[in-house]
């Protein structure tokens, strides 16, 4: 299986490129529509604004190829802004529709009342995050260091997508959300060490296995 990168020009693609490089996970880039519409697993990375990442998508006649792909069950991994695009909407420089996929709100983070424990926003350095029991993807986020870097968080409608949380000033923040084969990381997991170098490995694994169950083959040896 090869993993597409969706290059809308709003990502961070050489580092991300060097990770999967790193764990062995073969990858193409593209930003056509027609290689989104083909392929058995995705990442959308991303970084700036909401707004600014959704037209860039729209302009590339990406959004609802990404759209239909996640209905089909096609494994997803959305990086930094490209989790928060998952959600209905984004409140950053106004609303914005987002991809609706992970239904929810990008709100901003709650700042900090200035004493030595408080964190300023925008949100930047290593942070430990906790998991939701039994509810992660690959060997487990809980206690893991991930690299963080945002003012936004998605804020998802049902708590039961939240896969694990960062503490932001006394708020469990989402760090990874999943729907289905939909999973979104709010860090980079590409800039985490060997922790993210395991998500990252740990998703495509979870990818393989998923088109194995779903191929003729996997259903008739299951």
């Amino acid at each position: 299986m090869r993993v597409t990168i969706i290059d809308y020009g709003r990502g961070n693609l050489f580092s991300l490129g060097r990770a999967l490089d790193h764990v062995g996970v073969s990858f193409r880039l593209t930003d056509r529509p027609d290689d989104v519409r083909d392929a058995e697993c995705l990442i959308l990375p991303g970084v700036g604004a909401f707004g600014d990442a959704m037209d860039g998508l729209w302009r590339c006649g990406l959004v609802e190829p990404i759209r239909n792909a996640a209905r089909r069950g096609v494994p997803l991994l959305g990086i930094c802004l490209g989790m928060q695009l998952l959600a209905t909407r984004g409140e950053e420089f106004g609303n914005h529709a987002g991809l609706d996929i992970v239904p929810g709100v990008v709100s901003r983070l709650p700042e900090g009342d200035g004493s030595a424990h408080s964190i300023r926003i925008p949100n930047v350095g290593w942070r430990r995050v906790t998991g939701t029991p039994g509810a992660a993807i690959g060997p487990g986020a809980d206690g893991a260091m991930y690299y963080f870097v945002h003012s936004y968080a998605h804020r998802p409608s049902n708590a039961h997508h939240i896969m694990a949380t960062v503490d932001v000033n006394g708020q469990a923040v989402a760090a990874i959300v999943r729907e289905d084969a939909i999973v979104g990381c709010q860090f980079h997991p590409e800039k985490s060490g060997a922790d993210g170098l395991a998500l990252l490995r740990a998703f495509f694994d979870f990818a393989v296995a998923r088109g194995a169950a779903q191929s003729p083959v996997g259903k008739r040896t299951a």
